[in-house]
């Protein structure tokens, strides 16, 4: 048996039920004519989960799942410093993938409060850069 620290393993369920979240909503935004063109996107300082494109519009998705609703359910936890490092890890995509003008862009979330496609709610322009 191999050594794995603690706190990997401790963390490795909410890693792997992240990871099927935001499958699900791939696969969902996909259905609806998105085309996924990156997943977690990441800087220092924040990250995106997903990035598509629907029509011309570039579109930066944050996906929650919350299975327990001690502290809120999905959408209680995007909070406005969590708006803040998504923006900011958009900015940084913009410059590094984006020549020239960049498209028409919006930020969207994906809400799961279990693992399925019957607890999903999608909302378009969930947030504005102030």
């Amino acid at each position: 048996m191999s050594f794995i620290p603690r706190i990997l393993r401790r963390n490795a369920v909410p890693r792997k039920r992240g990871a099927a979240a935001e499958e699900l909503a791939a696969s969902h935004l996909r259905g609806q004519g998105l085309k996924i063109l990156d997943r977690n996107y990441r800087i220092r300082g924040g990250e995106i989960d997903l990035i598509a494109r629907d029509g011309d519009t570039l579109v930066f998705i944050e996906v929650r799942l919350r299975s327990r609703q001690d502290f809120g359910g999905a959408a209680e936890s995007i909070t406005p410093a969590k708006c803040r490092r998504i923006i900011l890890a958009a900015q940084h995509y913009l410059a590094a993938n984006i020549r020239g003008h960049h498209p028409p862009c919006r930020f969207d979330c994906v809400l799961l409060d279990a693992l399925s496609k019957g607890s999903m709610q999608w909302i378009r322009n969930a947030f504005d850069v102030d």
